[in-house]
C-alpha cells in the first residue's frame, strides 16, 4: 500500500512539473488542443492545477496561469460550443475554480452564454420529440449534448429552472415515439459516431457513458439525490435501468454490460474503460442504485468493478493512461465507487485493490515520458486520478464532466 502511494505521488509531482507552462499545449489544426478545449486543451489541464490548488497540494499562481491561458482566445458560443468546448467548458472550469476567488464577471458572462445555449438546444430537442423523430446522439450525449450541459447546471445551479428543464427533457427521451419498431425511444438510428454507418443498418442502443444512456442514468440519479426527486425522474430512471438490466451479463469473469447493442447480435464485452466499459457503466449503475434505494443494483455495480480490478487481463486491454480509454478512468471510477459504497465489506475489497491499479498507472506514466499532456487521453487526466488516490477524495467536483460525481 505505502509503496504504491509513494510511486503515485512521485509521478503526480513529475507530471505537474512538466505541465507548468501553458505553451506545452499548442493549438492543433483539428481544434482538439485549442485553449478552450476541455478534452485536449488548456481548459482541461487547468482543472488539474485547480484541483491541486484547492486541495492545498498545488500552486494557486500556477492554476491562475492556466485559467488565463484557457481564456486566451475568443470564446465559442455558437454551434461548435458544447460541454467539452467553448463557453460551457470554460464556465465549468471557472465554477470548479470558485474557491480560488476572482473571475466573477468572466464567470457570469460564460454562465449566461451557457444558459442561453442550453435553452436553445432544449427548445430544439422538445420540437424534435413533438415531431416524433428519432433521437440523435449529439442532442443528448455527455460530450456534445444536453446531458453534459445538464450536469454542469445541476452542479453549478441546482435550483435554477433550467436544471429542472434539462431533467424534464431527459425524462421525455424515455417516452415511446409510437414508431412501431418495438425499439426503445433512446435507440439511435446511427453508428457509434452518431452518423449513419453500413455496419449499423438498424442503428444501435448505446450503454456507454461518453455517448450513451449510462450518462443519462448518472444524471437522473444525481438529480434525484439533489433536489429533483420527481415522479417523472424516477419513472425515467426506472425505465432506463430496466433496459440496462436486460443487457447485463454475468459470467465466470464477473458482472458486465456491453458498450452497445444491435438488433440480432450477441453482446460483446468492452474493455473496462470509462467511455464504454465497466468503469463508467458500473459507476452509473451504483448511483442509480443509491437513488433508487436498490442495494441489489449497487451490489451488481460494485461486483462489476471488483471483477475489473481483479482481472489483470482486463487492465491490459486498456489503451494507455487516460481517463477516456485508459487506466486513469478505471482508477477514478473505482475511487468514487469505493467512497460511495454502502456495503462495508465490498468497500474494503475495492479499497484494497486501488493501490495496485494506481501503481500500474504510475509505472505506465513513467514509461510514457509525459508526452501527451491533455486531460481526456493524456497525463493531466492520469495525474488527477493519482491525485485522488494520494489525497483520499477530490477537493472539487472536477470529474463531473465524466458523470462520475
Amino acid at each position: 500500500m505505502m509503496t504504491s502511494t509513494i510511486n503515485a505521488a512521485d509521478q503526480l509531482t513529475a507530471v505537474c512539473d512538466t505541465l507548468a507552462d501553458p505553451a506545452t499545449v499548442e493549438p492543433s489544426p483539428d481544434g482538439r488542443t485549442r485553449p478552450q478545449s476541455l478534452a485536449g486543451g488548456a481548459v482541461g489541464i487547468a482543472l488539474l492545477h485547480i484541483e491541486r490548488a484547492v486541495s492545498g497540494q498545488g500552486d494557486k499562481a500556477l492554476a491562475h496561469r492556466w485559467i488565463r491561458a484557457a481564456a486566451s482566445e475568443p470564446v465559442s458560443i455558437g454551434r461548435n460550443a458544447d460541454p467539452f468546448h467553448g463557453a460551457p467548458a470554460l464556465a465549468f472550469m471557472l465554477h470548479t475554480a470558485r474557491a480560488l476567488g476572482g473571475y466573477r464577471r468572466a464567470y457570469t458572462r460564460l454562465n449566461d452564454a451557457t444558459i442561453t445555449l442550453t435553452r436553445q438546444r432544449l427548445a430544439a430537442a422538445h420540437a424534435r420529440i413533438d415531431q416524433r423523430e428519432p433521437l440523435p446522439m449529439h442532442e443528448f450525449d455527455l460530450v456534445h449534448g444536453l446531458t453534459g450541459l445538464g450536469l454542469y447546471l445541476l452542479h453549478a445551479h441546482p435550483d435554477h429552472p433550467l436544471s429542472s428543464g434539462v431533467v424534464g427533457y431527459l425524462t421525455r427521451i424515455t417516452e415511446p415515439l409510437g414508431d412501431g419498431t418495438g425499439l426503445p425511444p433512446w435507440w439511435m438510428s446511427s453508428g457509434l459516431a452518431g452518423t449513419p454507418h453500413p455496419k449499423f443498418p438498424e442503428g444501435h442502443g448505446n450503454l456507454g457513458v461518453a455517448h450513451g444512456i449510462s450518462a443519462v442514468i448518472a444524471l437522473l440519479a444525481y438529480a434525484i439525490l439533489h433536489g429533483h426527486d420527481t415522479p417523472a425522474a424516477n419513472d425515467a430512471l426506472a425505465a432506463l435501468t430496466r433496459w440496462t438490466d436486460a443487457h447485463r451479463q454475468d459470467d465466470d469473469a464477473g458482472v458486465w454490460w456491453p458498450g452497445h447493442v444491435t438488433a440480432g447480435s450477441d453482446p460483446t464485452r468492452h474493455r473496462p474503460s470509462w467511455c464504454y466499459g465497466t468503469a463508467g457503466t458500473a459507476r452509473a449503475q451504483q448511483l442509480a442504485g443509491i437513488a433508487q434505494n436498490d442495494t441489489t443494483r449497487q451490489q451488481h455495480a460494485e461486483n462489476a468493478m471488483l471483477a475489473a480490478l481483479r482481472d489483470t487481463t482486463q487492465h491490459d486491454r486498456l489503451d494507455g493512461i487516460g481517463l477516456c480509454h485508459g487506466k486513469a478512468g478505471l482508477l477514478q471510477s473505482a475511487c468514487r465507487m469505493t467512497a460511495d459504497s454502502t456495503d462495508r465489506d465490498r468497500s474494503a475489497q475495492l479499497a484494497a485493490l486501488i493501490p495496485g491499479l494506481a501503481a500500474e498507472l504510475a509505472a505506465q506514466l513513467a514509461a510514457d515520458n509525459h508526452d501527451v499532456p491533455e486531460l481526456l487521453d493524456g497525463t493531466a487526466g492520469a495525474a488527477l486520478a493519482l491525485h485522488t488516490v494520494t489525497t483520499g477524495t477530490p477537493a472539487t467536483s472536477w470529474d463531473a464532466f465524466l458523470a462520475l460525481s
